[in-house]
């Protein structure tokens, strides 16, 4: 089984990108074959796992528009397990090309469905913004992570997205479910946080994670190496809270390999 995985909301700044490379290398490491899809025209899980946009030649623009095969387009990375379908600038033009196209929704998943079954796992980092590319990632996905940051305006604009995954439930894809909601960037510390927690927590109930991720140096760092956190220090709290949430995704999916627990003896 091959499951597809969408992070997404319209507001900026809640650690989606991160949640996404971490995400990503963490089912990697636990020895899931995955696959990082870039859906977002500033292109930062691109260069955040260490590719320059720049320089790339085939990106899920030109599988979109031009249908050229993902798999000349796919990226190996520096972490086992781990591929990239990398984005650059030209998908900021793929919402006004598309407008006239047949069955414009379907388009991402028509490229993933080609390629699912190479992988255990693809994650699809979307752009913060409820356009027709992030109408594309949902329609392609069989569920969707919400990353909702634990600061003021936390559940601001979180009742438009859910109406937007309402939507596309609808109309466009019945199947798809929300994986979870994942509280990102924590501070022990801060009264906020806490209130934050308790307050998503109170509304949300059962579809909160269990695992929240903390402010962390190290997390923050890993990008300007052009690595995940795992890779970068695989000690740290941001590689041990993402790791914590891969399994716990892989318990709520019923698939836990007795091969994958004996590899976090790395954290």
């Amino acid at each position: 089984m091959s499951k597809i995985i969408a992070l997404a909301n319209q507001k900026g700044g809640v650690g989606k990108t991160t949640s996404s490379i971490n995400l990503a290398a963490s089912l990697a490491v636990l020895e899931f074959k995955t696959l990082l899809v870039d859906a977002d025209p500033q292109a930062n899980s691109t260069s955040g796992i260490g590719f320059d946009p720049r320089n790339i030649k085939n990106s899920i623009y030109e599988c979109i528009i031009n249908q050229i095969d993902p798999r000349e387009a796919i990226q190996k990375t520096e972490t086992p397990n781990l591929d990239l379908l990398p984005a650059h600038i030209d998908l900021v033009g793929a919402e006004i090309e598309m407008i006239n196209l047949t069955d414009r929704e379907y388009k991402m998943k028509a490229v993933l469905n080609s390629i699912r079954e190479d992988y255990d796992f693809i994650i699809i980092d979307c752009s913060p913004s409820l356009g027709l590319i992030t109408i594309n990632a949902l329609t392609a996905a069989d569920s969707v992570i919400i990353p909702v940051q634990c600061e003021y305006f936390a559940l601001e604009g979180l009742g438009k997205l859910l109406n937007t995954i309402k939507i596309v439930q609808s109309r466009l894809n019945p199947k798809l479910e929300i994986e979870g909601i994942l509280l990102t960037m924590y501070d022990v510390r801060l009264r906020l946080s806490n209130q934050v927690v308790e307050e998503v927590r109170s509304h949300f109930e059962d579809m909160v994670f269990d695992t929240i991720i903390q402010r962390n140096t190290r997390l923050s760092e890993a990008p300007s190496f052009g690595i995940s956190v795992i890779m970068h220090d695989a000690t740290s709290k941001g590689a041990i809270n993402y790791l914590n949430l891969a399994r716990e995704i892989l318990r709520k999916n019923g698939l836990v390999r007795e091969e994958a627990t004996t590899n976090t003896a790395i954290v």
